[in-house]
């Protein structure tokens, strides 16, 4: 079972929600049980992020329309973060080095890492995608800095 807990004062660990503290209930006390603990990124820049590839896709699309947008932006996501370089690099059947994007998913990027990406994602963004924008879009481009 997955539980999240709050670590108090001494190291004491207590239940960080209800699910938590009902599952709790079913564990003797005085047991041991092995545990395997994540340090949690930050999921308000985690949104800051993904709110900088919103807008960095739209000023990107322009008026383009997409056959399936939700499928574009993540190729644009996904070539950003190759541009930025984070990436593996593959070899495909016929020798060709294929790149693949990282995953920014808390369980694959510490936010140390995750923060040193978005670092390489403005400079990747101002060198790829805004180096001919407007004042004004780059006045709204600093929000993210």
């Amino acid at each position: 079972m997955k539980l999240e807990f709050i670590k108090q004062a001494g190291g004491i660990l207590i239940p960080a929600d209800d699910y938590s503290a009902e599952k709790m209930t079913k564990l003797k006390t005085g047991g041991q049980y092995p545990a395997e603990v994540k340090l949690a990124r930050n999921p308000q820049f985690h949104r800051k992020v993904f709110a900088f590839f919103n807008f960095c896709f739209q000023h990107w699309s322009g008026g383009h329309k997409f056959q399936d947008e939700s499928l574009q932006f993540d190729q644009f996501r996904k070539e950003l973060i190759i541009m930025a370089g984070f990436h593996n690099a593959y070899y495909s059947i016929g020798s060709e080095v294929r790149l693949e994007a990282k995953s920014l998913s808390f369980g694959s990027m510490s936010q140390d890492e995750f923060e040193q990406c978005y670092q390489a994602l403005i400079q990747a963004a101002m060198s790829n995608i805004f180096k001919t924008a407007d004042e004004r879009t780059l006045n709204n481009l600093m929000s993210f800095f």
